[in-house]
């Protein structure tokens, strides 16, 4: 699962990140001030081709940012071309500025209906709208995707926050030449909100037929469970990879994989939407 790619210039800072962290040093929510992916869309899409080439089995989900309907297509289309599995469609990225981009397109119902509808009109990959959890109710806007056509939902993004300010430069963390922002809130921490959003999501009956993409929080294979019985037919890591590396996968598929065992459960199917 791709950075989300863009036609527009990035301009990224460091640092980029801050945390909360247990006595143990160890974080447990973590706040990034991150936007979009710095390559360009033609390296992206060289990207793509290799890795379909080097690793054919591997689903790539490629997640895009337009600034307008032709952008959402157009990079759909490049997107499919180069071996794209899935289009995510960023609706939710929390650290844009323009009034059409990220988070403000997904606390819009009628911006998502529009813009999935520009992406599917690109493409006819399965198209996933990632909504954001800076919303009272996400229903609303699910239903919105799915009139424009999308195939799933995947949920959640990351929070609106802020993690601390330093006591010495009274500067909110983290500081970029003295400046900070408002920032997306990641890691274990998040956990019970995104299970709320999911849990919200699959009791749905409008959106029954909607492929759920589940992340926010996964560290561990009962964390992963959890996403599962709650409705989530995929899942998505990314702060856990980034604290423990990739070999956190492994974990996960093996201990789910045991925890299947000694239950006599034979199909992950029987797993999804069991609680």
């Amino acid at each position: 699962s791709f950075k989300t790619i863009c036609n527009f210039p990035q301009h990224e800072t460091s640092p980029r990140f801050s945390a909360i962290r247990h006595h143990s040093n160890a974080f447990f929510g973590f706040k990034n001030i991150e936007q979009l992916s710095d390559h360009s869309v033609e390296e992206n899409m060289q990207i793509f081709e290799r890795l379909k080439k080097e690793f054919p089995t591997k689903v790539i989900v490629a997640s895009i940012m337009g600034q307008n309907e032709q952008e959402w297509t157009d990079l759909a289309a490049k997107c499919e071309r180069a071996g794209a599995s899935v289009i995510e469609c960023n609706f939710s990225c929390p650290n844009m500025e323009s009034d059409d981009l990220g988070v403000t397109i997904g606390q819009s119902a009628e911006l998502v209906e529009r813009f999935t509808r520009a992406t599917k009109r690109g493409t006819s990959l399965p198209v996933l709208a990632k909504l954001t959890p800076n919303i009272t109710d996400m229903v609303p806007i699910a239903l919105a995707a799915k009139r424009g056509g999308a195939d799933g939902i995947a949920a959640i993004n990351t929070i609106n926050s802020i993690t601390g300010v330093d006591i010495d430069t009274l500067v909110a963390e983290p500081a970029v030449r003295g400046k900070s922002i408002v920032g997306g809130y990641s890691g274990n921490a998040v956990k019970p909100i995104a299970l709320r959003f999911i849990s919200d999501l699959s009791r749905c009956e409008e959106l029954d037929d909607m492929h759920i993409s589940g992340m926010g929080g996964i560290e561990t294979w009962h964390d992963a469970l959890e996403f599962l019985l709650l409705g989530s037919e995929s899942l998505q890591i990314t702060t856990a990879v980034m604290q423990y590396g990739y070999r956190i996968i492994d974990d996960l598929i093996e201990g789910l994989e045991t925890y299947m065992k000694c239950k006599g459960i034979a199909s992950l199917r029987n797993l999804i939407g069991g609680a």
